[in-house]
């Protein structure tokens, strides 16, 4: 394959799709292999001075670097033990603590004022009543929703401690019948309705808000909860599955198939457990055997490094990674043969359509992708970023074989931690799937423009 820069070079002719109005990112932009987890850090202090060294502080580290050492699985969590449980929720509390109309954090304030929370939602904080106030016209459109956000946020810790196992085991339904969380959860109820009830009598749950400053929520409440954590734990395999479906991949082929997560950060790969993809399984009992290669800058270092070819066991999700550029392991990895070229690339919030840096680096593998014709979906977290991203993929003329809204979005609102007030968005809310360009090119010629030919 042509260098890097050769392959930066692209023909664009006029689209052949009715562009949306939005303004395209730039192209060709000066920071290479941008982090996106240091960009999203780094864009509190934007919203929000001094709000990324209160989070730090309470994490009791002493710097981003160090931060990232852990999420990267560098440190060990353990290194920033905190002395109970009770600590450790009021100073992941206090990360939030600021207020939501003026911005003043808890250290701009005199003595003998403090920051109060919002008494409806518990969720979003004000210096005094007159901020409260003002902020009150935008703060009542989302203030339900961030009651939701606050349960969530606790509740999440039982995920995290291994106290919540999601139910598991064959479907008694076909693929194609299974078509969005309603009939997941018809298909799931009587195994569910086990699994929520044992939890919410649990002595995990009892210690969990026995440790928190709010009041215990009601039983449906929590219930609730769970079931918005159980759609954020599977919204990843199930829309993988999704693709595999819509993009007609053969899971039945031998030596099985290999799927690869392009952009994959510290979400997909801290704390991910070797079987929180077996939903793939069950969706195809079939199958041969599913390679999962996760592939970005921010991969957690932690995370399993072998991305072997050798054929599958059949019936197996095996769960593996690789730390850098796409285009760079498709060069290093698929084109030497020592991995597997994909059936499917997923890309999970690529974000490509927010920062020109992100642009920089993604643009190579939007371009590999589309000239190699290799299968792809994207997921976005809300229809601004559907019509953004849709943009740029028409203008790098991709064939766009389908977008909507994703039947297997996770149902946990995401808050935006700087700019409490925003809409919260969902994970995987949309897809786009994409496979190779207007113009197709036969063999030879792909040969030649990635050579730099043409």
């Amino acid at each position: 394959m042509a260098p890097r820069s050769q392959r930066r070079k692209h023909k664009k002719p006029p689209s052949s799709v009715e562009p949306k109005v939005v303004t395209p990112v730039p192209l060709t932009l000066s920071k290479p292999d941008p982090s996106i987890d240091a960009l999203g850090f780094c864009s509190l202090e934007k919203n929000v001075p001094g709000l990324s060294q209160l989070i730090l502080q309470k994490l009791n580290m002493k710097s981003y670097e160090e931060y990232k050492l852990v999420i990267d699985g560098g440190t060990p969590v353990s290194a920033f033990r905190f002395h109970c449980p009770q600590e450790m929720f009021q100073k992941m509390e206090d990360t939030f603590r600021f207020c939501a109309q003026c911005r003043a954090l808890p250290s701009d304030l005199s003595d003998s004022r403090v920051l109060r929370c919002c008494k409806r939602c518990r969720n979003v904080y004000y210096c005094g009543p007159e901020c409260q106030r003002s902020d009150w016209p935008a703060h009542k459109k989302v203030c339900q929703e961030l009651r939701l956000v606050a349960v969530d946020r606790l509740m999440e810790w039982l995920l995290v401690t291994g106290d919540f196992v999601l139910p598991s085991g064959p479907w008694p339904r076909s693929a194609e019948v299974v078509q969005g969380w309603d009939s997941w959860f018809s298909m799931r109820a009587l195994q569910l309705d086990a699994t929520l009830d044992a939890l919410l009598s649990s002595p995990a749950m009892t210690t969990l808000w026995a440790s928190v400053r709010h009041p215990r929520p009601a039983s449906d409440v929590l219930r609730d909860s769970l079931k918005r954590l159980l759609t954020d734990a599977l919204s990843r395999p199930l829309t993988m599955g999704l693709g595999l479906q819509a993009l007609g991949i053969d899971v039945g082929k031998a030596g099985g198939s290999t799927v690869h997560v392009v952009g994959a950060s510290h979400v997909e790969t801290f704390l991910t457990r070797p079987g929180d993809y077996d939903e793939l399984t069950y969706m195809f009992p079939r199958h041969l055997g599913f390679r999962v290669i996760m592939v970005g800058v921010d991969v957690a270092t932690g995370f399993s490094q072998s991305t072997s070819s050798s054929p599958l066991e059949p019936g197996t999700v095996q769960l593996s990674s690789h730390r850098g550029l796409y285009h760079d392991f498709w060069e290093e990895q698929v084109e030497t043969g020592q991995t597997a070229h994909p059936d499917l690339v997923v890309g999970f919030h690529p974000g490509f359509h927010s920062s020109p840096d992100l642009m920089e680096a993604w643009l190579p593998t939007l371009l590999l992708l589309r000239d190699y014709k290799i299968p792809t979906l994207l997921t976005v977290y809300s229809h601004q970023e559907l019509a953004a991203s849709l943009q740029i993929l028409v203008d790098l003329d991709t064939h766009i074989t389908a977008y909507g809204a994703n039947p297997f979005t996770s149902l946990k609102p995401e808050q935006v931690y700087s700019n409490p007030n925003k809409q919260p968005v969902y994970c995987n809310a949309y897809y786009i799937m994409f496979l190779g360009g207007f113009c197709q090119l036969d063999q030879r010629q792909l040969e030649e423009k990635v050579d730099g030919r043409v």
